[in-house]
């Protein structure tokens, strides 16, 4: 799963600079899956799922800690000559990057088709 964070957050345009976190945010998600659906290994159809729940993780904690620096991660506004674009109007790089974070945690309907019962 590792690697499949790393690439993850690089498609998303962010660098992985403290693997210990990231190793930690894993464990986190994971036991977290495991908790919740009573199973004692993530279920493959949850990989996905588990990966964006673990780069929201990681995110989370990086902005919180102010540890991600330049919230810009993508053009919202092109001006050539006379002529302005404005892709995104009326939001902030980091309303976007906070928006981009809960999009990734709130995945935990998916655990519905996973779930067993604790007898």
């Amino acid at each position: 799963m590792f690697e499949d964070v790393i690439k993850r957050l690089e498609g998303l345009g962010f660098t992985v600079t403290d693997e210990w976190v990231l190793n930690f945010c894993i464990d986190k998600v994971t036991n977290h899956i495991k908790n919740n659906c009573n199973v004692s290994e993530v279920p493959q159809g949850l990989h996905e799922v588990a990966v964006d729940l673990v780069c929201g993780e990681y995110l989370q904690g990086k902005f919180n800690a102010g540890q991600l620096g330049d919230y810009s991660q993508a053009i919202s506004k092109i001006k050539e000559g006379d002529t302005d674009i404005t892709f995104v109007s009326g939001t902030s790089d980091v309303e976007l990057l906070k928006t981009l974070i809960n999009t990734l945690c709130s995945r935990n309907l998916d655990f519905a088709a996973y779930r067993r019962f604790k007898w």
